[in-house]
C-alpha cells in the first residue's frame, strides 16, 4: 500500500497509520471505500463505548459573528486525561462552532430530547398542509410522518450535518472521536444565544 495514499488518508481521517493502512488494504487502495470503512468502524466502536460513564469533559465558549452570537457547550468524556487532550478540546470547539453556525440552528442534542408535543404540532401542520395540496389520502400519512423525520432531524445536533464536512453527520464526527480517543464522549447540553432574540 503506497506510503502516499495512507499519508492521505490520515490527514482526511486523523485516523491512525495502522488503521489507514488496513482500511486501503480492505478497499483495494480505493481512498473513498477506505473512509467508508474507517467511519463504519468508529461508528462500531462509538457503539461499544456509549454505555461507559463520562464523569469529566469540557464546558466551552464559542463566539461568532463579531459578539453577536454565542454558543456554551458541556461535552463529557471519562477522564481528565483526554478532557485535556488536543483533540478533545478541538472537537469542543468545532461542536460549539456546529451550534452557531449550523441553519436551522440545533435545539436539542437527540431525537429522544425533542418534547412530544412540539412533534405533535408540526405533524398536525405537516397534515393540514398535505390535505390543503389535494395530496392523495393513501399516501399523506406517509408524507406527514417523513416531514417529521426530516424536521427533528434537523433540529438535533447530533442528526446534523457536520458544517466542515457535510458528507458525515455530528453523530458519525463524535464516533471517529470516540475511535480516535479511546474513551466514550458525550455531547451532555448546550445552549445557543443571539443578540436581539428570545430563547433560541
Amino acid at each position: 500500500m503506497g506510503v502516499s495514499a495512507i499519508k492521505s488518508l490520515r490527514e482526511k481521517t486523523g485516523a491512525g497509520i495502522m488503521d489507514c493502512k488496513s482500511a486501503l488494504q480492505e478497499s483495494g487502495g480505493d481512498v473513498t471505500k477506505a473512509m467508508d470503512f474507517l467511519r463504519t468502524k468508529g461508528l462500531a466502536t462509538a457503539a461499544k463505548k456509549s454505555g461507559r460513564a463520562t464523569q469529566e469533559g469540557s464546558i466551552a465558549s464559542y463566539i461568532h459573528a463579531g459578539g453577536k452570537m454565542g454558543v456554551l457547550l458541556e461535552v463529557n468524556c471519562e477522564t481528565d486525561f483526554v478532557a485535556r487532550n488536543p483533540e478533545f478540546q478541538a472537537l469542543v470547539k468545532d461542536l460549539g462552532m456546529q451550534v452557531a453556525g449550523a441553519n436551522p440552528a440545533p435545539r436539542y442534542v437527540q431525537k429522544e430530547d425533542v418534547p412530544e408535543e412540539l412533534i405533535q404540532k408540526e405533524r398536525a401542520i405537516f397534515r393540514a398542509q398535505a390535505i390543503e395540496s389535494k395530496k392523495p389520502e393513501a399516501i399523506i400519512e406517509k408524507i406527514v410522518e417523513g416531514k417529521v423525520d426530516k424536521f427533528v432531524q434537523s433540529i438535533c445536533l447530533l442528526e446534523q450535518s457536520y458544517v466542515k464536512d457535510p458528507q458525515i453527520t455530528i453523530r458519525e464526527l463524535l464516533a471517529q472521536s470516540i475511535a480516535k480517543v479511546g474513551e466514550n464522549i458525550l455531547i451532555k447540553r448546550f445552549v445557543r444565544y443571539q443578540l436581539g432574540e428570545g430563547e433560541a
